[in-house]
């Protein structure tokens, strides 16, 4: 089984994920653009059982759109976010794919909240399931 390890920039907060992940996702909205530091966001999912979890974190929450809650837990020391769980998928949690600093990673599958990207950037493919 593959393992791939995530962390965050001065590597105190790690993310060792097993397998393939079940989503790899692209999301526009203005939140995870805030978030990402970027123009939109790119999420990989994984089963909570795949993933070991070592180092101190602290956590932030948020309340999304549809009013379920978000928990991202970062890295005290730099700031970055390694990993978040959600209400709407428990037993889940969810790996900032820049983390894993790997440009074989698998591509991302479904792209959410399209209403809100920006106009220069396009997600190419026909493979890719795509929300407003």
């Amino acid at each position: 089984m593959i393992s791939r390890t995530a962390s965050c920039s001065c590597g105190a907060l790690i993310a060792i994920c097993e397998g393939d992940p079940v989503r790899v996702s692209v999301c526009h909205c203005l939140e995870c653009q805030k978030r990402s530091g970027s123009a939109f966001a790119v999420q990989a999912r994984f089963p909570g059982d795949h993933v070991t979890i070592s180092g101190e974190w602290r956590e932030w929450m948020r309340t999304g759109d549809e009013g379920s809650h978000a928990r991202f837990r970062f890295c005290p020391t730099c700031s970055s976010i390694v990993f978040y769980v959600t209400d709407e998928m428990p037993g889940f949690v969810t790996i900032p794919v820049g983390g894993f600093a790997d440009p074989s990673f698998p591509p991302p599958r479904v792209t959410v909240y399209e209403g809100r990207q920006h106009p220069w950037v396009a997600i190419p493919g026909d493979h890719i399931e795509r929300y407003d």
